[in-house]
């Protein structure tokens, strides 16, 4: 009676053994599933040759500038250049104001002052997404050639005013991320 009883304990485990070896054998499929799908998603963005993002903290200060060091691919093809910047509700403007600076590898410098509405008339953010962060991705330039070879600098300075108001915002909350995004031209 021991005997058998030792070889249905015997057959217990082992066969919780193999409930256990198929349940980490299902866990490792779904991981591998996992990777698949983040990987086919993220290659999916075919036009994108540059895109970076980096964070502000708390406020940015109208001194801030924002950097990014861009090698691009060629000097024959055009480009759609974005500001991509990301905010929240703490964001109280409808509106933004920014100073582009794009610096040539020779020396040539262009700096524009931009503007970008934020918010619909009611206050409700435009962009993308479903929580409190709000993304947006802001037309620079397009067709551009970067017709020198070599290292561009865009610089990224917030030039926030409030009405009637002769100084600048120098503490301007809400705005979290700034991005820079290069993209090949969508085909006609």
């Amino acid at each position: 009676m021991i005997l058998k009883e030792q070889i249905e304990r015997k057959k217990i485990t082992e066969g919780i053994k193999e409930v256990e070896n198929h349940k980490t054998k299902q866990k490792m499929r779904n991981s591998v599933l996992f990777l698949f799908l983040v990987v086919l998603l993220a290659s999916c963005d075919s036009n994108r040759v540059f895109d970076k993002y980096k964070s502000v903290p708390n406020k940015w200060h109208k001194d801030s500038i924002i950097s990014f060091k861009i090698h691009p691919p060629d000097t024959l093809n055009t480009y759609n250049l974005y500001v991509n910047l990301r905010n929240n509700n703490n964001y109280k403007y409808s509106n933004l104001f920014l100073i582009v600076e794009m610096k040539f590898p020779h020396g040539k410098t262009l700096k524009d002052t931009l503007e970008y509405k934020m918010a619909k008339p009611n206050g409700e953010y435009l962009g993308t997404g479903f929580a409190e962060v709000k993304e947006n991705k802001l037309w620079y330039k397009e067709n551009v050639v970067f017709n020198e070879s070599g290292e561009y600098i865009v610089n990224i300075q917030q030039a926030m005013r409030e009405n009637g108001k002769a100084n600048g915002v120098v503490n301007l909350e809400g705005i979290t991320d700034i991005g820079f995004r290069i993209e090949k031209p969508a085909a006609k």
